[in-house]
């Protein structure tokens, strides 16, 4: 499996230094100072570094090291703040509570990371074609490429609306200072790149390639996009390609995805890019301490019960569940012991979960990425973070057909799994035929909360739906209208003239 070490090069007169990525293996150092754009994009193997250095934003504090679980999850109704009270993670309080101002680090952060990252995919997309390489890699590096831009992209246009297109490397200022895009534009770029990219991408990997981007990521990333947009014909076009079985009714599907039948095994270091994996950021251990910019992800020690000892630094106890949250499992629901610590779960140590703890008056913590393996160092798990896994796909589906035959069978399957039954035969907790269509896409809704629950995504999809501006809980919390989008980076206006804010900050 992949990873990006500090490799640096030159190219278009920007320097790209390679930090994190997705997957484990290290690239091999090579000398900066010999590294030029007119030296560098020669062979094979410089377009699959050049290539690799795309993804190196994933794992950093502005992606899903910290930014996207504070806005996806602590600005949504899953969480709240927690840690050590007073101006502990302030930053996170402040999506907590809707009063984000313009120098939010978070919000800053993942727009950033986000144009670093299409700067990168930028300058892939113009060099890689142009050069005499076996066309097998060419259009794998091209496709990657189109995956990671319409991936930045997305996660850009939902947090932040109307934003700076730019689709080729700049060579002047005036082509970086450019003002926002309507989104309807950017949403077609998206689309352009994935529905390409899924004509270039294989569907899978092996050996130190895996990890890399396939033609199913990119399927699945497009459903979901199509979602968004409210395309729901395209949509479960798309989510239909992974989820339809390879030989009729019940099976595997055509794409090779399937469900684990043990929710929980999703979560595990030993499963990472496993069977229902659709796309997720690599990291791996050992290799930092005290930095959100990876190899490590930093969330096992954020999200560890507080002072508990069960963390290589004892746990901060941050993006602490909410008691409506925890109280809406269902009875019987595999989930919910997969996802959280409650009171009087037992530690690996033998201890237990207290009924109270500092930032968690409840005795709630996130244990969904929980590491179950002594570490050497802080701030550095090794586990996996997913960005899309198969059950998605079926919730997908579900939402855009309706309650008909195929929408009722992509609901229960995945909440047969939840409840521990069989994936192919009629379960106790199954949806029954008759529902309405207005109750059906509640419950859709629904089971999205508790089977994605804290991959940082709720944000988006209370947006999407329209609740994150009807929920009592946030209501009380102080959402505002105008809180369905993020502000633009005040540090990105000062440097930029032309960028607008967004109304209400």
């Amino acid at each position: 499996m992949f990873t990006i070490t500090k490799y640096t090069f030159g190219a278009a007169a920007l320097t790209l230094t390679l930090l994190s990525g997705c997957g484990k293996k290290f690239l091999d150092e090579s000398p900066s100072d010999q590294v030029t754009d007119a030296n560098f994009y020669k062979t094979e193997t410089d377009a699959i570094q050049a290539t690799t250095a795309v993804y190196s934003q994933l794992g950093t504090l502005g992606q899903y090291n910290s930014s996207l679980w504070g806005i996806g999850d602590i600005g949504s109704d899953l969480s709240t703040t927690g840690g050590g009270g007073g101006g502990d993670g302030i930053e996170q309080q402040q999506l907590d509570f809707f009063n984000i101002p313009a120098t939010n680090p978070l919000t800053s952060r993942l727009w950033g990371s986000c144009y670093v990252g299409i700067g990168t995919a930028n300058i892939v997309l113009q060099k890689v074609p142009k050069m005499s390489i076996d066309p097998a890699i060419q259009s794998r590096c091209i496709g990657e490429a189109e995956f990671l831009r319409a991936k930045y992209y997305f996660d850009l246009v939902r947090a932040y609306g109307d934003v700076p297109l730019i689709t080729v490397p700049p060579t002047t200022l005036a082509e970086v200072n450019i003002p926002r895009s309507p989104a309807a534009q950017i949403y077609t770029l998206i689309e352009s790149d994935l529905r390409d990219a899924i004509t270039k991408l294989p569907p899978s990997y092996t050996g130190d390639n895996l990890g890399r981007a396939t033609k199913w990521a990119a399927t699945g990333l497009l459903a979901k996009v199509y979602l968004t947009e409210n395309k729901m014909t395209e949509a479960a076009a798309q989510a239909r390609a992974l989820v339809a079985p390879a030989s009729g009714v019940t099976g595997t599907p055509v794409s090779g995805r399937d469900l684990w039948a043990n929710y929980a095994d999703n979560f595990k270091v030993t499963n990472e890019h496993g069977k229902e994996s659709l796309f997720e950021v690599g990291f791996i251990a050992g290799r930092n301490q005290y930095t959100q910019d990876g190899p490590g992800w930093s969330g096992n020690e954020f999200m560890g019960p507080r002072g508990m000892g069960i963390t290589p630094q004892g746990g901060y106890g941050f993006n602490v569940p909410e008691p409506d949250f925890v109280a809406g499992y269902e009875a019987g629901d595999t989930r919910r012991e997969a996802t959280i610590w409650k009171p009087g779960d037992v530690y690996p140590d033998g201890r237990t979960q207290p009924a109270f703890l500092p930032g968690s008056p409840n005795g709630y913590n996130v244990r969904k990425f929980y590491t179950d393996k002594a570490l050497s160092n802080i701030w550095d798990s090794p586990l996996n973070i997913a960005v899309m896994r198969l059950a998605e796909a079926y919730l997908i589906l579900a939402e855009a057909v309706g309650p008909t035959t195929e929408g009722l069978a992509a609901i229960n399957r995945v909440r047969r799994r939840a409840f521990g039954e069989a994936l192919d035969t009629p379960g106790t907790h199954d949806i029954q035929a008759g529902i309405s269509v207005t109750d059906f896409k509640t419950r859709v809704w629904r089971e999205r909360k508790y089977e994605l629950a804290f991959e940082m995504d709720r944000w988006f999809d209370m947006k999407r739906t329209g609740e994150l501006l009807t929920s009592p809980q946030l209501i009380a919390k102080g959402v505002k209208p105008f809180n369905v989008v993020l502000p633009i980076p005040q540090s990105e206006r000062d440097v930029n003239p032309n960028l607008t804010q967004n109304p209400g900050y």
